[in-house]
């Protein structure tokens, strides 16, 4: 096995379990911010979670995307043709 791939498998593992305790954690934050302004438990404070999350999810992505234009990205590993 390739040291090197093993490493980038890792550090992709790592990034998306942080990825996924991070998004939990905003969950339950924006949850909190919506039962404070009394928008938690309708119809419209789903609604209202549901375009703040997709919002949030295209600006970041968005930026993801620019930054990756313009340092020339390229993906982690590369998967060899089978044959």
């Amino acid at each position: 096995m390739n040291p090197r791939a093993m490493v980038q498998t890792m550090i992709s593992l790592a990034s998306a379990s942080l990825g996924l305790v991070a998004a939990l954690a905003w969950n339950e934050a924006i949850k909190a911010t919506l039962a404070k302004l009394g928008l938690s438990d309708d119809l419209a404070g789903l609604y209202t979670y549901a375009i703040l999350a997709t919002v949030v999810a295209v600006l970041v992505l968005a930026f993801l995307g620019r930054l990756a234009s313009k340092i020339g990205g390229e993906a982690a590993f590369e998967r060899e043709a089978e044959g």
